[in-house]
């Protein structure tokens, strides 16, 4: 020990003295303790409120203890080492003034501002603070802003002594751990609060633990991981129905533009039916008309044919008359040489001339009544066929029974007339 103390030198005594005296004051200096109790309390803080918000879903309200009291402890570091601010009656500190800068620093937070000054029932610059900590809070930028805030140390050094918690490295160590918070949903109901007269004390039982306290948390684990078990199994059934549903309604608008569209086709061919209908009724007044032509020109056939045959009969007869005549003639002219020629020539030859002209005249006559039948026939065969065609695109479309039957009557007139067409003429 002595030859220990004797190689010690009388200056490196006084030095190790002066260090722990500064130590010793460094420790036992207020504004530090305050600091690291700070900074304790907003750890135990923010992370009580992660662990129980996710233990209870990441979703929060106003009513919920450990939010409660982080909105107290957040209060408390803002307002350390506020400095007072004189106004026209007496000295105010409030953590408004530094808050309400933010919004020149981070264009984000103008709406956040301005939702703060719209609030009705804010009467007090605390209140307004609280309100502005709260919305933050819930669009999830309260770490944003409050680091734009303290990098800027001097607008801070306004408001904040040197000594204050956002002035020194507890700061922004604060700050940093809001970062986690972001992980969680806060549902607040900052218009229908009063936060002007709230009284932000915290409490220190909600971070004392002990044995019962573990195990009724262990128990409460227990049940809201099978809550969340459940809470997931419901989520992935949901997600399986709207993923079925999802399905569903694509097949229920396939069936509809099917549907849409076999209405669609449904019309056209009503509409493509009734055309039919009108063409099939048109045809079969044409076919009426043509059977109505045919028939007529079958009487007149008929009639042709008639007089055709009266024809025949009156050559027959007009034959025998010049056969009769000419005989007459000859026994006139062999009566003549034996009787001396009582009739004269001339008129027996008068005689003959004239019946040559009946003769002639009635044989023209009957050519031009066999030219007129030729194109009576050719009239039919015209009509025959375009009847043909008017049949067979009928049939084709509809096919109806009496009109096949009606197709077959035209067929046998039709080959009446070709058998007429076919019979022998006679000149």
């Amino acid at each position: 020990m002595a030859q220990y103390g004797a190689q010690r030198s009388p200056a490196s005594w006084v030095s190790q003295i002066t260090a722990a005296v500064v130590s010793q004051s460094a420790v036992r200096d207020p504004a530090v303790v305050e600091r690291t109790n700070l900074l304790n309390m907003a750890k135990l803080s923010i992370k009580g409120l992660m662990d129980s918000a996710l233990s209870f879903g990441r979703t929060l309200d106003s009513d919920y203890p450990p939010l409660q009291q982080f909105f107290v402890v957040m209060e408390h570091c803002l307002k350390h080492g506020l400095k007072a601010r004189k106004s026209f009656l007496s000295f105010n500190k409030s953590i408004w003034g530094p808050l309400e800068i933010v919004e020149r620093l981070c264009p984000e937070a103008e709406e956040v501002a301005a939702s703060v000054r719209d609030l009705p029932g804010l009467r007090t610059s605390l209140g307004r603070a609280r309100a502005w900590l709260r919305l933050s809070m819930m669009q999830k930028k309260l770490a944003d802003y409050l680091r734009c805030l303290i990098l800027r140390k001097d607008l801070l050094s306004e408001f904040y002594e040197n000594h204050a918690v956002m002035m020194e490295e507890e700061g922004t160590v604060i700050v940093g751990l809001l970062v986690g918070l972001n992980v969680i949903d806060a549902n607040l109901c900052v218009k229908g609060e009063d936060l002007d007269s709230q009284v932000g004390v915290i409490d220190f039982s909600i971070y004392l633990k002990s044995e019962e306290d573990d195990i009724s948390r262990e128990g409460r684990d227990v049940h809201i991981s099978a809550i969340l078990d459940q809470k997931n199994y419901v989520e992935e059934l949901n997600r399986q129905l709207n993923g079925t549903v999802s399905s569903l309604h694509a097949r229920i608008d396939t069936l509809e533009n099917s549907n849409t569209k076999l209405i669609e086709e449904l019309a056209i061919a009503k509409n493509h039916i009734i055309k039919l209908q009108e063409e099939n009724h048109q045809l079969r007044n044409e076919n009426a008309m043509i059977l109505m032509r045919a028939h007529q020109q079958l009487q007149a056939t008929k009639a042709s044919i008639e007089a055709e045959q009266s024809y025949r009969h009156s050559r027959l007869g007009l034959g025998e008359i010049y056969n009769e005549s000419c005989s007459q003639h000859h026994e006139r002219l062999h009566f003549g040489h034996d009787g001396g020629g009582e009739l004269a020539p001339v008129e027996m030859q008068h005689e003959i001339e004239l019946a040559m002209k009946l003769l002639e005249k009635d044989i023209h006559e009957k050519q031009d009544t066999l030219f007129g039948l030729k194109e009576q026939l050719e009239e039919v065969k015209a009509i025959k066929n375009e009847m043909y065609h008017k049949m067979q695109h009928s049939a084709e479309n509809i096919k109806p029974r009496d009109f096949s039957d009606r197709l077959g009557e035209k067929t046998n007139q039709s080959t009446s007339l070709k058998h007429l067409e076919h019979r022998p003429r006679y000149h």
